[in-house]
């Protein structure tokens, strides 16, 4: 069985005990992979506890908030778990997304600097389609992070925030699928032609490539992928 890791980062010195416990491990969970085929759900409190280096009740309280946000599920006398999302759910968060980005690149041919567009070659250039296969590690986060840039570069508070409530799961299964069926392959070449249109200012162009390299995704998810 495949365990997920929790990427811990310390607790800095700057919020109050209680924030700072909630956005460290809410970080920690968005960066897991949890739909990875066999990834084990369930949290330990205790483990949990030493690595942040913090005692149970705040840990505890800033579990009780991740529940509300619905990222982790609180069993009475069984544990915590995080949730995974059916696929028909993550099928409609792909489709949600490919819109919000596809709205944020329209908006980045039109208000993003000349530096902002080009720093998006920092995400692209690195990768070649001919030899990606023996760096899909790096490739993988370089991805998470161009689509994470067009959604900053179209500069819209609410776009941010909603996408912020969809980023666990896109990214989870993005992770995932990008290994399969030569998707890293061929979304390298979506990129590039991305990054073009995006210099160009051309907005219909940026906002049509976008919206359907997201959709190649829900497709790839729809027809490939088992959640149970």
């Amino acid at each position: 069985m495949t365990k997920l890791k929790v990427a811990v980062k310390p607790i800095g010195p700057d919020l109050s005990l209680k924030e700072r416990s909630y956005q460290a491990l809410r970080e920690a969970i968005t960066n897991m992979n949890i739909y990875d085929d066999n990834a084990e759900l369930k949290l330990d409190e205790r483990t949990l506890s030493q690595q942040f280096g913090i005692s149970r009740t705040p840990l505890r309280e800033g579990l009780a908030r991740l529940e509300q946000e619905g990222l982790i599920k609180i069993v009475p006398r069984r544990g915590v778990y995080v949730v995974r999302k059916t696929k028909a759910e993550i099928l409609d968060m792909i489709c949600v997304w490919a819109a919000l980005e596809s709205m944020a690149a329209r908006r980045a041919t039109k208000l993003a600097s000349e530096e902002g567009l080009s720093a998006l070659h920092d995400l692209v250039d690195l990768f070649d389609y001919d030899d990606v296969t023996g760096h899909m590690g790096e490739y993988s986060e370089a991805n998470i992070k161009f689509h994470q840039a067009i959604i900053a570069l179209g500069a819209c508070d609410l776009i941010k925030e909603i996408t912020d409530g969809l980023f666990m799961h896109v990214r989870a299964i993005r992770q995932r699928t990008i290994f399969e069926n030569d998707r890293a392959r061929r979304s390298i070449v979506d990129h590039k032609e991305i990054v073009i249109a995006l210099e160009a200012r051309d907005t219909e162009r940026a906002e049509r490539l976008v919206r359907e390299h997201t959709l190649k995704l829900q497709a790839h998810v729809e027809r490939y992928v088992d959640i149970d």
